[in-house]
């Protein structure tokens, strides 16, 4: 009898309201790269139990590593429920699916499969793609990941999901007074989407091409954002305003702007969970609802929030299927107690290409990765960043010289309305135990530098 079998079983055997039981297993390798030489190769197990337990309105959790006490667990997590907050607004978790989406490139066996040693080859292949006479030193990390994810509950729910996800990134860093670095990364769910080579390619190319860096003055500029910066955007500034639960508390900076204007006309925001190789994708969110394609932002008008089932029945809606246990790296963990969270928060592409936001520069910088961003006022939308990787300086349709890093704090609101271009290059992107997003390119106008 497996884990939920027994976990389900018991909780009849209680009489309990209802029980709901996710359990994950996960192999997990990890290369990491220090001093331009692979450092350290290592290959975890891990298998979880979590569970929730609804009684008389009343909801408590518990977490476990160890299948055979999870009756144990389940008997403990009772002891104090008798002191805990009826939730009035609670409705019965979700029943058996009558249908259920079938998404492709979302399991590899060969990323299942795959030996510590073949890992290590890939990471290999990063190093050398990034070797270079003018580079010192790279560092970096692989990580790929296998699992199991199963759902139940005492409604007849019974669902399983094998996913696989591989990610790498290169940092290489330049010789030289002044140093600079370049970063490649990529990420897939499938092995033969997976280029090792780009990546340490990329590294090298962001790295040579922005050396011997020029200080940016302060003041306004027209600012291209690569893909890789998007994402540092969209993870840790953009993507919380259309939490439902911040919008509802009126935390969201669009707060009271539904079905409003918060963008240009052609920028769209999309949660998709079926975005081939999407890091995110799945067929059902982690509460076992469907999943769906959610826009958030349509022609540039606020049209959606996300949400999983706590947030929506306490406001009396239904859940958008954004229930989320994320697991680090990659994928879902036995989290007994979900979140909200998008699955790939996605920019819809546009017809322009980088070099063409350039021609059409006056004055302007490139930039290639962010570090540091946060939320200053996140009611305001006022936000930090440093702008660390890949910086170009623009004037008149030219790129005339790198630029040494510099200090960027504006605001999401005005962010928004001063889209200029949307490019052409979309790439998935995925920031350390971050939310997955898909993005091109945006070139975004009237933004205050501060030089460092």
């Amino acid at each position: 009898m497996s884990a939920l079998e027994r976990a389900l079983e018991y909780s009849k055997k209680l009489k309990l309201d209802e029980c709901e039981i996710v359990t994950s297993q996960r192999e997990i390798i990890t290369v990491r790269i220090t001093d331009s030489e692979i450092f350290e190769l290592k290959q975890n197990f891990e298998k979880s139990c979590g569970l929730r337990i609804i009684q008389d309105k009343k909801i408590t959790s518990i977490q476990t590593n160890n299948d055979d006490e999870i009756s144990k667990a389940i008997y403990s997590s009772l002891k104090n429920i008798s002191k805990l907050k009826r939730r009035e607004f609670w409705k019965p978790l979700p029943s058996k699916l009558n249908s259920r989406i079938t998404l492709e490139g979302v399991y590899d066996k060969k990323l299942e499969v795959i030996s510590g040693s073949k890992a290590t080859d890939l990471a290999q292949s990063m190093i050398n793609s990034s070797l270079d006479s003018r580079i010192k030193t790279i560092s970096g990390a692989l990580n790929i990941v296998s699992e199991t994810f199963e759902i139940g509950n005492s409604n007849g729910l019974t669902l399983i999901d094998k996913g696989t996800y591989v990610s790498g990134i290169i940092n290489a860093d330049s010789k030289g007074h002044s140093e600079v670095s370049g970063l490649g990364h990529g990420c897939s769910r499938t092995l033969d989407e997976f280029f090792p080579e780009k990546i340490g390619e990329d590294a090298k190319t962001m790295c040579i091409e922005t050396s011997n860096p020029k200080t940016c003055d302060s003041g306004e500029y027209s600012i291209i954002f690569e893909p890789y910066s998007v994402g540092e955007l969209l993870a840790f500034v953009i993507s919380a305003n259309f939490n439902f639960k911040t919008y509802t508390e009126k935390k969201s900076c669009f707060v009271d702007k539904l079905n409003e204007k918060i963008a240009v006309d052609e920028f769209c925001l999309i949660d998709n969970p079926h975005l081939p190789q999407g890091i995110g994708s799945k067929p059902f969110d982690d509460e076992g609802v469907p999943t769906k394609i959610n826009t958030l932002i349509d022609k540039g008008e606020f049209v959606n929030t996300y949400s999983n089932l706590f947030d929506s029945l306490k406001e009396k809606t239904e859940s958008t299927g954004n229930a989320s246990r994320p697991g680090s790296p990659m994928g879902r963990s036995s989290e007994p107690i979900p979140i909200s969270a998008p699955h790939n928060i996605e920019i819809q592409s546009g017809d322009i290409s980088k070099e063409e936001m350039i021609k059409d520069t006056k004055h302007g910088l490139i930039v290639g990765r962010l570090w540091y961003t946060y939320a200053v006022n996140p009611i305001k939308g006022d936000f930090s960043c440093t702008a660390r990787s890949g910086i170009k300086i623009i004037e008149n349709g030219k790129i005339i010289n790198a630029g040494k890093p510099v200090r960027i704090i504006h605001n999401l609101q005005k962010l928004l309305k001063d889209v200029s271009a949307i490019g052409n290059d979309k790439k998935n992107v995925i920031q350390w135990a971050s939310i997955p997003s898909a993005t091109p390119s945006i070139k975004v106008e009237r933004i205050k530098v501060n030089v460092i």
